[in-house]
């Protein structure tokens, strides 16, 4: 017996075509560079992202050719999400915040001919531009200021319209997007993402379990538009008829608390220096959001500490914990309470929070280690292995790659995780980022999550730091709130009721802030630089 189902292409396409029909008023709004904000709606999304499908087809773009883009989040770039993919291109976000030569070697390996940018973004471009090869320049001309020579203002470039424009034929298994990793360990690597795997990524994180966006839903991604899609938001609110609101460039926490609180925003995602930064506003200015209470916070790209948990519940927000990569496009798990769960005290609730939550729906999951794979008892520590329909199965261009995956089909993370019986994955670290001291494994995101609970600490991270009888020990690079000051022995006293005195830090640096990715994690790799020839003082253990 077969199926009598019909086989119907998942497609960007039909997201587009969706939001367009069915929620022609939905709003989507913009801060422009000026800071004023832009208004329109999915019906105009739905026509200007088609006469930018239209412009890229006459233009000559052919079906499976990226087209870059280098732009922050906002209206604008969200009509590329869809424009592109639907003119057969492949939308190729390159990240704004990478070093000039990383934007070289990666517009150099993808081979884009064409691409759409800010205005404000111009003077980033002038640095590689004769550097790469790039046959047009489509600029987003916010300022209405004069171009460079060659350039196409963007409204000029769609301003034909879609009129007697026909789409191209896409097949589900073409090529609808590419991103590349930030490039923390070797060069950037290209994920290409099929028309499919959005659109799989975009039902899974729409589920009530999971983000549970709805056409009731305004959402803002303060996660960049420029890698990994920014979390897959744009898509699924689309698909689901959400409002969505972009801050551009302003990405302060006064201006986002402004923002949220004027617009209604119900959902917003972040890494943890974001919700860092909104805490100590809403901290100094109790009273001044009042719609910002109810408001769920997605916390995503590091280990959230239970301070911060605690902290944005207490100012009536509710935080969820999310973990993925940009090889899952991006999601891979996302926190929500069981039901049996609902019972646990206060702290024990906090506790569980701290986890990075329940594989999302087609994403299969394993953890293994040296002795195989690990049981799921909330205690056994390996390597997170991850496969599904929205899992990449090796990088773009990349031959020397393949030890990212087994010889089974499974991507290797390369994170060190538990998983409890009930499913729920706890991030313990990178490999990486792991300390080994004396042969014993000592997690330096457990380490620096517990410190961030000091009262008298801003941010703080933890790492290894060569040692002559122990092999590594743990620095604590702090950066403290105004006003205050840390010993090293208040720290480890602070620390000693949770942790085994081996693990305990054995020096402490106040720096003024922990550096950053271009994504806005913790960088560490640029502490271990820096304290790369530390001398240890003290006696140690």
């Amino acid at each position: 017996m077969r199926a009598t189902m019909m086989d119907v292409p998942l497609t960007v396409a039909q997201i587009l075509e969706r939001a367009g029909r069915l929620f022609p008023d939905t709003e989507i709004v913009s801060r422009r560079p000026d800071k004023s904000i832009h208004r329109y709606r999915h019906a105009e999304l739905h026509g200007r992202a088609l006469a930018l499908a239209a412009a890229l087809q006459k233009a000559g773009v052919k079906q499976g050719e990226p087209v870059a883009t280098l732009m922050w989040n906002h209206a604008v770039h969200l009509e590329a999400y869809f424009g592109i993919p639907c003119a057969g291109g492949v939308l190729h976000t390159l990240n704004l915040r990478l070093h000039p030569n990383d934007l070289v070697y990666i517009v150099d390996h993808a081979g884009p001919r064409t691409l759409i940018i800010d205005d404000v973004l111009l003077p980033l471009l002038a640095e590689f531009r004769d550097r790469v090869r790039l046959d047009r320049v489509i600029v987003v001309n916010w300022g209405k200021g004069a171009l460079p020579e060659g350039a196409v203002d963007y409204e000029d470039f769609i301003a034909a319209g879609a009129a007697g424009y026909v789409p191209p034929e896409l097949d589900e298994t073409d090529a609808a997007g590419l991103c590349y990793t930030s490039g923390t360990t070797g060069k950037p690597k290209g994920v290409v993402y099929s028309h499919r795997a959005i659109v799989l990524h975009s039902l899974a994180i729409s589920l009530p379990d999971v983000l549970s966006i709805s056409h009731r839903s305004a959402v803002m991604p303060v996660v960049p538009m420029f890698h990994a899609n920014a979390w897959g938001e744009p898509f699924a609110c689309a698909m689901m008829g959400a409002k969505q609101v972009f801050p551009g460039a302003h990405l302060d926490a006064v201006n986002l608390l402004d923002l949220w609180n004027d617009e209604g925003v119900t959902l917003v995602s972040g890494v943890p220096t974001v919700w860092l930064a909104v805490v100590r506003a809403l901290d100094e200015n109790p009273g001044r959001w009042p719609r910002v209470k109810g408001l769920r916070a997605l916390i995503g790209g590091a280990a959230a500490p239970e301070g911060l948990l605690r902290a944005l519940i207490k100012h009536g927000i509710d935080p969820a914990h999310g973990w993925g990569m940009t090889e899952i496009t991006p999601v891979g798990a996302i926190h929500s309470f069981k039901r049996k769960l609902d019972t646990l005290p206060p702290d024990a609730r906090i506790a569980h929070l701290a986890k990075q939550g329940l594989p999302l729906p087609l994403v299969e999951t394993r953890v293994v280690n040296d002795s195989g794979e690990a049981p799921w008892d909330g205690a056994s520590v390996g390597e997170l292995q991850v496969r599904g329909p929205f899992v990449a199965a090796r990088y773009h261009n990349q031959p020397d790659s393949g030890d990212r995956w087994t010889s089974d089909g499974w991507f290797k993370t390369g994170d060190v995780v538990a998983m409890d019986a009930d499913g729920y994955i706890k991030l313990s670290d990178r490999t990486k980022d792991l300390i080994k001291s004396g042969g014993e494994w000592i997690s330096s995101v457990e380490l620096e999550n517990a410190i961030m609970g000091h009262p008298a600490v801003a941010e703080a991270a933890v790492i290894a730091v060569a040692h002559p009888r122990w092999d590594e020990r743990p620095l604590a690079a702090v950066a403290l709130k105004p006003g205050n000051s840390l010993s090293l022995e208040d720290l480890r006293a602070y620390l000693a009721p949770h942790f085994a005195k081996w693990w305990l830090p054995d020096a402490i640096a106040i720096v003024d802030q922990i550096p950053r990715t271009s994504t806005g994690k913790f960088q560490k790799s640029v502490l271990r630089e820096r304290f790369k020839d530390w001398t240890w003082d003290i006696p140690t253990r």
